[in-house]
């Protein structure tokens, strides 16, 4: 139980630490920063408390990109963000990838 209490009290002392660290704010950074027409950001962590990110990011920026680059442009806009997340999953789309991914 004790180790329970003390998981809780971690997430929320860590919440109190990054307040301005949550879903909406990574995916308005993302729009503006990277130009995307289309952003998908879910806090994937236990008790939704902003330490684990799930993101969708569909931008023209990522045009000739190999994966690798397109991460590293996501991973470079967050970098500040990125010292208090825990774990990050991220797919990098071209409009056009976008477009055929819709049609499935």
């Amino acid at each position: 139980m004790t180790n329970g209490v003390t998981l809780n009290l971690f997430c929320c002392s860590k919440m109190a630490a990054i307040v301005s660290l949550s879903a909406e704010s990574l995916k308005e950074k993302l729009t503006r920063e990277l130009d995307a027409e289309h952003v998908e950001v879910d806090d994937t962590s236990a008790n939704r408390c902003a330490t684990s990110f799930k993101v969708l990011v569909v931008s023209s920026k990522f045009e000739g990109k190999p994966l690798l680059q397109r991460h590293r442009l996501v991973n470079s806009c967050l970098s500040e963000e990125m010292k208090d997340i825990h774990a990050f999953e991220q797919k990098t789309l071209t409009p056009q990838q976008w477009e055929k991914e819709k049609q499935k």
